[in-house]
């Protein structure tokens, strides 16, 4: 059986060959890697839109949950104080049951009928006896009192543990939405930092363009319905006419059709800020409220004064009329009388998107007045920019 030969190493010119291939593999690779394509300015636009819609679904859960632990913590220190008023009553007590059970202890040490008859004065003996059955009476009470007193302290100490454990959930909850909420701004803040001042101009000049597009649809709208408002009400009163001319056994007037408003077709010039509603009654108080905060800050869980989220300028504004409504947009949509669009009054609370987690004060004209998100101010907007889903009238 012939020897196996070994396999000679591979000579240099190989090596080379194999190095300059895997080199270029890599190369290629890192090139391809690198090939993705710019995100184009409506992308970006896109994506910084889904990031403060979602971070602020997670603000008004973190809303909800900060009211939560609010009442936990009132909650958590009601029963504490109960439990501290209730083991005082207890120190009472066991002080009391400690001095009726030495001097039940110092008069029963002797049979009574053997110190009644030791004794040199009977009626004196049996004075004593008297009292030491109300103090044996007083026993049995202040026994019963103790172990009532005993189990409620018990119940109080078992509820203020279970209260306390869900604070520190619903405390651990706040954490994580907080957590995601800063996240999803910080996400979206480098979004935009990728940007040039000029990129940023164009998204911001695509936004107002967006607006003034949707309140001149809104006019447009707004003037439609009246005009056929107004050519219904001309029908009926000319066939009222009619109707009481052929009563009287007169001719009708032939009917003439309604000129057509030229406001119909001519959508009216918009304002970005009408002009608030003249001082009386409660609507008045809210919207006038709500323009004051023109120009503030959006601040994320704030409600007032320097600073609001969209959930908090609403319960302000209402607040200012002396209406407490629930924290949460969600909340202030279970509250009230909903209210069909066609319908809206200044005052009235509007709410968009599908899980209710935006919401505004109605002012007229078909806009509102709301905290946006952050790094806007609170501003004048159609309610026609955003998904709208419904109105309530607290």
């Amino acid at each position: 059986m012939g020897k196996r030969r070994k396999p000679s190493p591979p000579s240099r010119a190989r090596m080379a060959v194999l190095t300059t291939a895997v080199a270029g593999g890599a190369v290629l690779a890192s090139g391809t890697a690198h090939a993705e394509p710019a995100p184009t300015l409506a992308s970006v636009k896109e994506q910084v839109d889904r990031l403060n819609e979602e971070a602020e679904q997670a603000i008004e859960r973190f809303n909800g949950f900060q009211e939560k632990q609010q009442k936990l913590q009132g909650e958590a220190n009601r029963i504490q104080e109960k439990v501290a008023r209730g083991q005082e009553a207890m120190n009472e007590l066991r002080t009391q049951l400690g001095v009726v059970g030495a001097e039940q202890y110092r008069n029963n040490g002797i049979d009574p009928g053997i110190q009644l008859m030791l004794d040199s004065d009977p009626a004196s003996y049996l004075g004593r006896a008297a009292v030491q059955d109300q103090v044996a009476g007083s026993w049995t009470d202040l026994l019963k009192r103790a172990q009532d007193e005993q189990r409620k302290l018990d119940q109080e100490r078992t509820e203020a543990a279970a209260t306390l454990a869900d604070l520190d959930a619903v405390g651990a909850s706040l954490n994580a939405q907080k957590n995601q909420i800063q996240s999803k701004l910080a996400q979206s803040e480098a979004l935009l930092n990728k940007l040039s001042a000029e990129e940023r101009a164009k998204i911001n000049a695509q936004e107002a363009a967006d607006k003034a597009k949707a309140a001149a649809q809104q006019a447009a709208a707004a003037e439609r319905a009246k005009a056929a408002e107004k050519e219904a009400a001309d029908k009926a009163k000319a066939a009222a006419a009619a109707k009481e001319t052929a009563g009287k056994g007169g001719t009708p007037a032939p009917q003439t059709a309604a000129p057509q408003t030229p406001a119909a077709n001519t959508p009216a010039p918009v304002t970005n800020t009408p002009a608030p509603p003249a001082a009386g009654g409660r609507a008045a108080a809210i919207v006038q409220f709500a323009y004051a905060q023109l120009g503030k800050p959006y601040g994320w869980s704030k409600t007032g004064p320097s600073s609001f989220d969209c959930s908090g300028l609403t319960g302000a504004a209402y607040r200012a009329a002396d209406v407490s409504l629930p924290r949460t947009s969600q909340e202030q949509w279970k509250i009230g009388t909903r209210i069909g669009r066609g319908d809206l009054q200044p005052g009235d609370l509007v709410f968009f998107y599908p899980d209710l987690h935006h919401v505004g004060v109605y002012i007229g004209d078909g806009k509102m007045i709301h905290a946006p998100r952050t790094g806007k101010n609170i501003e004048v907007l159609p309610i026609g920019v955003m998904p709208y889903m419904g109105a309530v009238r607290p």
